[in-house]
């Protein structure tokens, strides 16, 4: 499930700058992701005890300690993730099945199964992937992924009454129906899960109407878990 390759760290300069995330380099990034790694670990690990693992990090830490690392060489940023990743599959192996439906609740208040922490995780690594601009487009997300992803994200949509009628995504064979009104919009599933995501809009999404600017994401789900 957690398929996204962790990048070489001698591939790129750590300093360099993300396209997608205004002030953003790529140390900002691989910290990032290794500190959602941790918090996703105590989220499992909370599901599997029914006791916090030690105080849980608040937005107000997690933003220092992501500036605190993104200095770090591409090796240290590397080894880190790493790390992280293997302690937090090293957690999810541990956990009896009877866990995973344990409801746990994301730092923005919103309720899930613990096993949905793993898809948010996933979520992570494929986005900010491309995000490190290392050759790794939307276009190189798996198709599960996208599929996945996009049947979430148009639930959620469509919950808020999002005004586009219909999504069209003509490589996966799959359409999904939002709203009475609005545009359909079609077009290869990878480049409209970038368009909602906020990673750029591919000129060959095809539209009947104007385009509306999709809300912030990702959106927390709809499928009344809470």
């Amino acid at each position: 499930m957690l398929s996204a390759a962790v990048p070489s760290p001698s591939a790129r300069p750590s300093s360099a700058y993300s396209p997608s995330l205004t002030g953003w380099s790529r140390g900002h990034v691989v910290t990032h992701l290794a500190r959602s790694a941790d918090v996703y670990r105590w989220l499992l690990t909370l599901a599997r005890t029914g006791t916090q693992p030690g105080p849980r990090a608040d937005a107000v830490t997690l933003d220092r300690v992501l500036h605190e690392g993104a200095g770090r060489s591409g090796a240290e940023l590397v080894a880190d993730l790493r790390t992280s990743l293997d302690r937090l599959l090293d957690e999810a192996a541990s956990m009896p099945a009877e866990r995973w439906i344990t409801l746990v609740s994301a730092l923005a208040g919103w309720r899930h199964p613990a096993w949905f922490t793993l898809h948010r995780c996933r979520r992570e690594l494929e986005t900010h992937h491309v995000d490190l601009n290392l050759g790794y487009t939307t276009a190189c997300w798996p198709t599960d992924y996208v599929a996945r992803a996009l049947d979430g994200t148009l639930t959620a949509l469509a919950a808020q009454h999002f005004p586009v009628a219909r999504i069209d995504a003509e490589d996966l064979g799959r359409s999904w129906a939002l709203s009475a009104t609005g545009p359909t919009v079609t077009g290869h599933g990878h480049a409209l899960l970038a368009w909602f995501a906020g990673r750029g809009r591919d000129p060959r999404l095809r539209s009947d109407q104007p385009l509306p600017t999709p809300p912030r994401w990702p959106l927390p789900p709809e499928p009344g878990w809470s």
